[in-house]
């Protein structure tokens, strides 16, 4: 006969799922919910964190020579003696940088009203420049309160928007190309308008490219920001914005760009080409004024970068753009970085689900997050911004609801384990199928299997006869003491007890873990028959122990058949039995019954063929020759184990 069954021992698709589906369901349900707490705005802000963080640990940048800076200081406006300084400072302080020819100035100050002495002065100087800008702040609702621009810049259309974007904390990490005013009209910001100024010698302007919006200046090419760009929430998109991509500071405490004061350069105190052929940006340092903004590279008031220094990254990043091919900030497409954050959803649940000691669990998942925020590092030096704030919390989101997913599914699998199969299988039978149930197990039944197993049935000899003659409590007591010891020589052979019968108890050897190898099965035979020899011992000494107690004696007959069967529960998830059914069940069972005129003694073993060739050859065995058993076609051989001689 067959010793094994024709069976694949590769996994199936089904078991494999069952291995893996709580990383199949966790994964995709924890990054679903952390992207929607993303895009209900609570991670914006360790996001944003985390992005300046990537810009400080940024490599350190040249300072950009096409700009210079003149800053009036708080000892500019200790010897002035006042604030804001007279049109004929400025007046002055603008002739001397025109005399260098600077290709672009830009006057950081609000001069919308005169500032006598020096107003006939300063109107005097800005018709004589034109490559003078000047500022105002736009008016709309969307950007505040508005102040106007110098009228005679306005004139000339001269001026840019000064206007800030601020995040909900207050930093600047955003920056305006355009926006429009109230009534419609489009107007550049002040640094668009002095890098066009500045790249008109090189015959570089602003270029449309399509309908969504891009444009093109020189080698660089600009996509308007959107409201969901990297970690932004709904943001207010309006105007034509971009991702802040500041300079990087050559050094601690180190400006990107040549810094001048206004007294030096009024007494001419500076280097007679520092401004010729720059932009050259006029603004306010002093502390007493407070014009100081919040940015990745600054978030101490008193160390924050002013207005005029703001101004001047945005005009660098525009120029360098242009003539360098300069590195931009962009962000990734939302389909992008939803896959990012399943990516580690997925790494935290195989993490969690897959390493069983804790210690490579967190060990794992802080690896992980390292390489998160390594990738996503990376990616931000490469120009892009891949947020990692929130596939980090994806990756312990999903390692912590995957343990406690395990957790559950280990109580509940247990409890499945031991409801079908409780005290009739060993220890040791029991820790297999355990460290095997998501092979076994599947809705909390033991799924039906095909497998060649051996069944012993044993029954006593003329026990409706014993029931005659026994008060019925002492029966029960006779009883249960012979199953007792009948179900402990079982579980020490490694069977599984199935189930008792009145007096009869059928136990089989080989389930519920599938033997696949003729020496498996072998194996399980050998252990049917010696339980069932053992079993013949104990009935001796249980009749020499009642015989002294006047109880009655028994004699019990024992049939043993190997083949193939199936085992798994049956019933609902509210009553489950585990059983074996099959062609071998019933051959044991008609072995046990076979011929009662067959003398065994006190214990009567009959096996069939296939157990016979199983057995080990020392075992005295008897052939009794071939009959049909009742209830089958086929006729078998049948053979009586002699195991006292």
């Amino acid at each position: 006969m067959p010793h094994s069954l024709e069976r694949s021992q590769q996994k199936t698709i089904w078991q494999v799922l069952q291995q893996w589906r709580g990383v199949v369901v966790t994964t995709p349900s924890i990054a679903l919910l952390i992207i929607l707490l993303r895009g209900l705005g609570f991670v914006q802000l360790l996001e944003w964190a985390l992005l300046d963080r990537f810009f400080q640990w940024k490599p350190p940048e040249l300072s950009d020579e096409r700009i210079a800076i003149v800053a009036i200081d708080e000892e500019d406006l200790q010897e002035i003696g006042q604030w804001p300084i007279s049109d004929g400072i400025l007046a002055e302080l603008l002739a001397k940088i025109k005399a260098q020819q600077p290709r672009a100035i830009g006057l950081d100050l609000y001069r919308d009203l005169p500032i006598p002495p020096g107003t006939e002065t300063l109107a005097e100087v800005f018709a004589s420049t034109p490559n003078l800008i000047g500022i105002e702040k736009v008016t709309g609702d969307e950007f505040g309160k508005s102040v106007a621009p110098p009228p005679l810049l306005k004139k000339s259309d001269r001026v840019g928007a000064a206007d800030f974007l601020f995040d909900e904390d207050g930093t600047i990490r955003r920056a305006l190309l355009s926006l429009r005013y109230a009534d419609g009209r489009t107007v550049f910001s002040f640094p668009v308008k002095l890098a066009l100024l500045y790249l008109q010698a090189e015959n570089i302007d602003l270029e449309p490219l399509d309908e969504t919006g891009r444009v093109r200046l020189g080698k660089g090419v600009f996509a308007p920001l959107e409201d969901n760009t990297g970690a932004y929430v709904n943001a207010d998109d309006r105007g034509y914005q971009i991702l802040f991509a500041f300079r990087a500071p050559p050094c601690k405490d180190c400006s990107s760009f040549p810094i001048v004061s206004m007294r030096d350069t009024i007494n001419e105190k500076i280097d007679r080409d520092v401004f010729r052929d720059r932009v050259v940006l006029i603004g306010v340092s002093a502390a007493s004024v407070q014009d100081r903004f919040f940015t990745p590279y600054g978030r101490n008031f008193p160390t924050a970068p002013t207005g005029v220094e703001i101004h001047a990254h945005a005009t660098s990043l525009l120029l360098a753009s242009a003539l360098d091919d300069r590195w931009l900030l962009r962000g990734l497409p939302d389909g992008l970085e939803w896959f990012w954050v399943l990516c580690l959803s997925g790494v935290g649940a195989i993490l969690s689900g897959r390493v069983w000691r804790w210690e490579g669990k967190v060990l794992g998942i802080v690896v992980a997050g390292m390489g998160a925020i390594a990738m996503s590092y990376g990616t931000f030096l490469l120009g892009w911004w891949l947020p990692a704030i929130t596939p980090l919390l994806a990756l312990v989101g999903s390692a912590i609801a995957m343990g406690a997913y395990l957790t559950y599914v280990a109580r509940e699998d247990r409890e499945a384990v031991m409801n079908l199969l409780g005290q009739h299988v060993s220890p040791k039978i029991a820790q297999a199928v355990w460290n095997d149930r998501y092979q076994l197990l599947e809705e909390g039944q033991l799924v039906g299997q095909q497998m060649i197993a051996t069944v012993l049935f044993s029954d006593i000899k003329g026990f409706t006869g014993i029931t005659e003659s026994v008060k019925p409590k002492l029966l029960m007591q006779w009883l249960n003491e012979y199953m007792k010891t009948m179900s402990e020589v079982v579980l020490e052979h490694d069977g599984v007890l199935d189930k008792f019968i009145g007096d009869a108890v059928m136990a089989v050897f080989g389930v519920p873990l599938p033997k696949l190898d003729t020496e498996e099965i072998a194996r399980d035979a050998k252990a049917a028959v010696s339980c069932a020899i053992a079993m013949a011992a104990k009935v001796e000494e249980l009749n020499a122990h009642w015989r002294d107690r006047g109880l009655p004696e028994v004699a019990v007959r024992a049939g043993i058949a190997t083949g193939e069967v199936v085992a798994g529960s049956l019933g609902s998830r509210q009553r489950l039995n585990y059983t074996i059914i099959g062609d071998s069940v019933n051959v044991a069972s008609r072995l046990e019954s076979y011929d009662k005129s067959i003398d065994g003694g006190s214990f009567r073993i009959l096996i069939n063929e296939e157990t016979y060739h199983c057995i080990d050859k020392d075992i005295p065995v008897k052939y009794l020759g071939e009959s049909q058993l009742k209830g089958r076609s086929q006729v078998v051989k049948i053979y009586q184990v002699l195991w006292k001689t």
